[in-house]
């Protein structure tokens, strides 16, 4: 027996959700992938939860459409949108030991005994707490009761799972430990998997695309490293890792910062202001050997510096009063000639690794 599911795509259409006057979801539409592992990602009040609530069938949206492949659920009730379900809290029953909780969803379908056993072995074995079925759930360790919930929300074999920060509880060695066998498990299983996080490097991880919600919409949708490298707002900037933020103006088909001309890789955007986005890494502590003829070159003073074992990191401010931050690994010839507190240093920005984003 597999529990490797028909994974169905999720067709999510112009929801509205609205408590009173507060809108907490608004027109929002996201199409899934069948077998796609999709992470929404934003901070509290962004309406991610709410959003999953949705899918779940717990919350009754005030407008929209929801379809497993093409079927309509939007109106169906929880039970019968055969979804699998982690929360954040692990919801197991106390009273149960590790078989009875990962076999409960079977007993409501009226699976029979033998096959429930079936089932349930084979659950725990793909979430490896094979052997601990008689536990009782109090004797388990934190990710233990995690991975009691997951084998629960497969073991019915879904063609959905929803997973809302089903982590936040763990320590960090065993979280990030977790976010690979959650990984992991997904592709044997290829279940179509809608996750729900505030965690950015944990989104990052595991999903094969994230949405970046804000205020009730999506900001951004798009594979990880897309996401990372090429952020499409300030809003999705900030929130995904550190960037440091240049204002720069567009006239004449060039940009410009102050009085200097930048090197794009691409056409310049539509004139007026805009912010330049670097990541911290991108940044480059020139040295006098190195060959600047291909970069742009910005003059700032050095404030700080921090070695961090295999990095270290360069707080500078830049000529406008602007601070910015640079991260490299520590090369032998950089370290040799790290700059003090205080010292004038260039700095270059490839081309490639500028991005732009409105100015708001």
């Amino acid at each position: 027996m597999s529990l490797a599911p028909s994974a169905l795509p999720i067709g999510i259409h112009h929801i509205e959700k609205r408590f009173g006057a507060l809108s907490i979801l608004s027109d929002l539409s996201l199409d899934v992938a069948a077998g796609e592992f999709l992470t929404l990602l934003g901070p509290s009040g962004s309406g991610k939860t709410t959003l999953l609530m949705i899918l779940a069938g717990f919350v009754r949206a005030n407008a929209g459409s929801i379809k497993v492949g093409n079927e309509e659920i939007i109106t169906m009730a929880p039970h019968k949108r055969d979804i699998g379900m982690v929360f954040q809290n692990y919801a197991l029953f106390p009273h149960m030991n590790v078989f009875h909780n990962v076999a409960f969803p079977l007993k409501q379908r009226r699976v029979s005994a033998a096959d429930t056993k079936q089932r349930v072995d084979r659950a725990l074995e793909l979430v490896r707490l094979q052997g601990l079925g008689e536990r009782r759930v109090d004797q388990l360790s934190g990710g233990q009761r995690q991975r009691v919930a997951l084998a629960r929300a497969i073991v019915f074999e879904p063609r959905i799972v929803l997973m809302d920060e089903p982590l936040s509880a763990l320590d960090k060695g065993l979280r990030e430990h977790m976010q690979i066998e959650l990984r992991n498990l997904h592709r044997r299983l290829g279940m179509t998997t809608v996750y729900v996080t505030h965690d950015q490097r944990e989104a990052i991880t595991m999903s094969d695309r994230i949405a970046v919600m804000n205020a009730g919409r999506i900001e951004q949708i798009d594979q990880p490293e897309t996401i990372y490298a090429r952020p499409k707002t300030k809003f999705v900037a900030e929130f995904i890792g550190e960037s440091n933020f240049i204002p720069v103006e567009s006239r004449n088909g060039s940009i410009w910062y102050e009085d200097r001309r930048l090197r794009l890789d691409g056409p310049a955007p539509s004139a007026g202001r805009h912010l330049m986005v670097v990541r911290p890494e991108k940044l480059r502590l020139l040295i006098s050997t190195e060959k600047a003829e291909d970069l742009n070159v910005l003059t700032a003073t050095v404030g700080d510096v921090i070695y961090q074992g295999d990095s270290f990191s360069c707080y500078a401010t830049l000529k406008d009063g602007r601070q910015v931050t640079l991260r490299e690994f520590c090369r032998s010839d950089v370290l040799a000639r790290l700059p003090a507190p205080g010292e004038p240093i260039a700095l270059g920005i490839d081309a490639s690794d500028i991005v732009l984003v409105a100015d708001q």
